[in-house]
């Protein structure tokens, strides 16, 4: 149903004043339900048209009072509708507490959400990565295009978040926006979290997202199979920069390292431990959370290939993330391997094929993947054909007094 909005000013007849003029009121009509106010004029009766609503005359003081009055209803009449845009449950009341100035709080969302941002960004290096900056950034400004697009506003007040417009902007970043389903529960939860932020500062009443479930779906994380990685390793490159990219992928299946991990390291991070032997002692940047890793024999021997020949103190020949990503797909493609490949899928292999397939404890893998709750790491708990195969032959071993009886029987 269409809504009716109506703005008119009448005379406060029954409080005249010594000189005889009355107080201009204003009375605001939405759906039937009125508000009114003082609009601080005050004019002779004679000089006013009911009907019209306005004064009347030719005087300079007549003119300033009509002047005032025109300004007022087109200040209402544009709050009204910057209003209508996000709130579902508009009253007369709440138009006039926006012109008067007395709304509890005009604390907007895209500001608030900036602040933050601006604190995360000072604390990065010391509590917060730069990874976890970008992810807010990115929250922010697809909520700024959502809020311009759905709204054309350039910002909404913390008191227009409701279902709604949680809903909304759901169903925007998996259609506008293009997010899949995990990349888009990823940003309502950044969302979220600054939601929470007003709640905690009194900024807002009641939980927005009372109503609302963020659900990651869980996904089948690609991984390298031992075969694979053998096509890699054997691998000749023509070009020393897909030999690099090799080596560092190379390196990172066999210790589980990040890539922005990878590129941190020095000599000072591999050190030779209680037992003897040496291991990758590090943090993770992500987390700042410590990561210890006992030094495979392949990730010994990259080490061994660039000690002393990299500038700058560096122990491997990391490029940069993009190259690197790049590089990667033409590595694939040199080797026969159809899968995606990407940093990160080496991290994965890790994971999977290095330690889990090898019956290493998913405890033992969890820590050294510096992840803070052993749930994160059971996404990779994935069971190989070759791990079946290996489990299966061995339990075949303990059965061979039965089929020996067996054989005697049937023969």
């Amino acid at each position: 149903m269409k809504s009716t909005f109506r703005v008119l000013f009448y005379l406060k007849r029954n409080a005249e004043k010594q000189n005889g003029e009355v107080l201009i009121m204003a009375r605001v009509t939405l759906n039937g339900k009125l508000t009114q106010f003082s609009t601080k004029q005050s004019i002779h009766p004679d000089n006013w048209s009911v009907k019209a609503g306005r004064a009347i005359g030719r005087t300079a003081d007549i003119s300033r009072v009509n002047s005032f009055l025109d300004e007022l209803n087109a200040s209402l009449h544009r709050i009204y509708h910057e209003l209508q845009r996000w709130d579902n449950q508009l009253t007369a009341e709440k138009v006039k507490n926006e012109f008067l100035g007395l709304n509890e709080s005009h604390e907007t969302l895209l500001e608030l959400f900036k602040k933050h941002n601006d604190d995360v960004k000072s604390l990065i290096g010391i509590s917060k990565s730069k990874a976890t900056y970008q992810k807010y950034e990115v929250t922010r400004k697809h909520l700024a295009d959502f809020i311009s697009s759905k709204y054309h506003l350039s910002d909404i007040p913390l008191n227009a978040i409701n279902n709604m417009f949680i809903n909304n902007f759901e169903v925007y970043l998996k259609t506008t926006g293009g997010c899949g389903h995990n990349t888009t529960s990823k940003f309502m939860q950044f969302f979220k979290r600054i939601v929470i932020i007003a709640r905690n500062n009194g900024l807002i009443q009641g939980d927005p997202f009372a109503n609302y479930k963020i659900q990651i779906k869980k996904v089948d994380r690609g991984y390298l199979t031992e075969e694979e990685i053998n096509k890699i390793v054997s691998k000749k490159f023509a070009t020393e920069r897909l030999e690099y990219v090799r080596d560092i992928f190379i390196f990172s299946c066999f210790s589980g390292l990040a890539y922005i991990d990878v590129k941190n390291l020095t000599q000072d991070n591999i050190r030779t431990s209680f037992d003897g032997n040496l291991w990758i002692m590090t943090k993770r940047q992500k987390t700042n959370t410590s990561v210890n890793v006992p030094l495979l024999k392949i990730p010994q021997m990259i080490l061994e290939k660039y000690k002393g020949k990299l500038p700058e103190g560096r122990i491997l020949p990391v490029l940069s993330n993009q190259k690197t990503n790049s590089y990667l797909k033409e590595i694939g493609d040199l080797c026969g391997i159809t899968k995606n490949l990407t940093f990160h899928l080496a991290r994965h292999t890790f994971a999977t094929t290095t330690t889990l397939a090898k019956g290493i404890p998913i405890e033992t893998v969890s820590k050294m993947l510096g992840h803070t709750n052993i749930s994160t790491t059971q996404i990779y708990a994935r069971i190989t054909n070759d791990k079946i195969s290996n489990d299966m032959k061995e339990l075949s071993e303990q059965f061979t007094g039965i089929e020996k009886i067996y054989k005697t029987v049937v023969e």
